[in-house]
């Protein structure tokens, strides 16, 4: 079987944040698989959202190389906008994302900086507040939505450029039960549209039932990577880093290892089915 082709690598990556002690990033090797849904994980600090501003070419690596399908990244303008259009950004904090009066007019802006033609313009944004049921708030100032509303636009702003690689910071912060699955809805349409996903988050019993492959991150480093039902299982290591592992991890910790790691795996199964 051939493996996944590798859409964003990291190979070595290190990254200070000026007037730092510590590296945020300390020689991180790290590659990213098409078509997947990945989790990012790992204590606040780790250097997750220091990682995603790398892959987006907001920051520059002091040392190492970062690789989009196969080729390392330039830092010139021109490349940068181009990459740009291929990973999408969505910050924890949508208002640091939002820069338009109204909701329409926040997901022309990427367009409009393309150059594109109007009629392209109109399509795209058309098209793009059908998919992510803002139609009926098109016309609305952004100012005025509510949290969840202002999620739904930022994943708009950025899907309507039809990236190949979507990062997400947290995206279920401060969002409540219902938002959160309306949330995971529009990911899995994104993510059957041919959109390869990477995820950081805090929420283990999420990562668990929805990734495919999960990172795990301590003190700038990767540690630990593998499907959920493998991950998941070493313990030891996970709480060594004070990360904890899922509540059905927690439930299933007298089983034997072995056992265990099937049933987590039938369970991780029957979870992915729920929500494809």
């Amino acid at each position: 079987m051939n493996k996944p082709e590798k859409l964003l690598e990291f190979q070595q990556v290190h990254y200070t944040y000026p007037g730092g002690q510590q590296s945020a990033l300390n020689g991180v090797n790290l590659s990213i698989p098409a078509g997947k849904k990945c989790a990012l994980i790992g204590k606040n600090g780790c250097g997750k959202t220091t990682l995603f501003l790398l892959a987006n070419g907001l920051y520059k690596p002091h040392k190492g190389i970062i690789s989009w399908q196969g080729k390392p990244l330039q830092y010139d303008r021109n490349f940068l906008m181009k990459l740009r259009q291929k990973i999408g950004l969505i910050f924890q904090n949508p208002e640091q994302q939002l820069v338009a009066a109204t909701v329409e007019e926040d997901i022309s802006y990427g367009l409009c900086n393309l150059g594109l033609p109007s009629a392209e313009i109109q399509q795209r944004v058309t098209q793009a507040l059908n998919e992510f049921n803002l139609s009926e708030l098109a016309q609305r100032p952004v100012h005025h939505l509510s949290l969840g509303q202002k999620k739904r636009v930022s994943l708009a702003d950025v899907m309507v450029l039809k990236p190949e690689l979507l990062l997400l910071d947290e995206p279920t912060a401060y969002l409540d039960r219902p938002q959160t699955r309306n949330l995971i809805s529009v990911l899995q349409k994104i993510h059957s549209s041919g959109t390869t996903i990477l995820m950081a988050t805090h929420d283990l019993d999420f990562v668990c039932s929805w990734a495919d492959w999960v990172f795990v991150m301590d003190q700038g480093q990767l540690i630990l990577e593998g499907k959920p039902e493998d991950v998941f299982v070493q313990r030891e290591i996970l709480e060594a880093i004070q990360l904890g592992v899922p509540l059905i991890y927690e439930i299933l910790s007298g089983e034997p290892v072995e056992m265990e790691r099937i049933i987590l795996e039938k369970f991780h199964q029957r979870l992915i089915n729920l929500f494809s």
